[in-house]
């Protein structure tokens, strides 16, 4: 078992990212897509975790960060919010950076780029990426977000193998 608390920022990141890409594989084994994130507060405690909720209903809407930002801001305090981290295993497409910056969370760190997930979905019709980053979105904002990624986008590209056939 890790000692969170012993950890670097840097090696805190990769922790909690790597803590997204098992909610990833488990969206997967639920029959999702390949998307988790992890929402940590600043003592580095987990508060919650959310994968990709395309199926059964096929919403769009459903991705991990959007559900997560929604849960997040009708449960927790903003002052929390404020001072937490998301953990994505991808970066959050616009309408997630939008949710996340309404929210009021006040840390991003994501793995795999939106523009390498294009690379990788190519235009499959369950996810046309928005190959807009989501510093743009952010900046756009009034109050400030900070960003961290792309980290390990080799190790996250790998819960993508195979699953963007048409």
């Amino acid at each position: 078992m890790t000692d969170i608390s012993a950890l670097t920022q840097d090696e805190a990141d990769l922790h909690f990212l790597r803590r997204s890409f098992d909610v990833a594989r488990r969206s997967v084994a639920h029959g999702n897509h390949p998307f988790g994130s992890v929402l940590v507060d600043r003592n580095r405690t987990v508060l919650m975790e959310m994968e990709n909720g395309y199926m059964p209903s096929r919403d769009g809407t459903a991705h991990a960060e959007r559900l997560l930002a929604t849960r997040a801001c009708t449960s927790l305090p903003p002052e929390v919010l404020k001072h937490a981290t998301l953990y994505s295993s991808a970066e959050p497409c616009a309408m997630c950076s939008g949710a996340i910056y309404w929210a009021g969370i006040g840390r991003l760190v994501y793995a795999l780029s939106e523009h390498r997930l294009r690379e990788i979905t190519g235009n499959h019709p369950e996810n046309p990426t928005l190959d807009l980053p989501c510093r743009e979105v952010f900046r756009t904002g009034q109050r400030p977000t900070d960003v961290v990624g792309p980290l390990i986008e080799d190790e996250a590209a790998e819960l993508h193998a195979g699953l963007w056939r048409k």
